[in-house]
């Protein structure tokens, strides 16, 4: 059974992770470097990775307003591209 994390080819195939770094690193080895997800994209969840890990492992963090609109809007387009992903390879 996948994760709720486990993305495109990695939900497809059923691919999953018990650790969220290694979800990540192999997003990033497979889809990030091989350019079917854009850098940008790549980025952009290692910045939520880090601040995921803040937030739930330094004694005292708080996101501001910016910061959580910013988290929004990556996973409107992560979101995006997935769905955009997957459907163009269930064809």
């Amino acid at each position: 059974m996948q994760h709720d994390y486990d993305t495109g080819k990695q939900a497809l195939d059923e691919v999953a992770y018990k650790r969220h770094k290694d979800s990540i690193g192999n997003f990033n080895k497979e889809y990030v470097k091989t350019e079917i997800f854009p850098r940008t994209i790549g980025h952009k969840i290692s910045e939520a990775a880090e601040i995921r890990h803040a937030s739930d492992y330094d004694d005292f963090y708080i996101a501001t307003k910016d910061e959580a609109q910013e988290q929004i809007e990556t996973a409107e387009v992560f979101i995006q591209l997935v769905e955009e992903y997957c459907k163009n390879r269930m064809a």
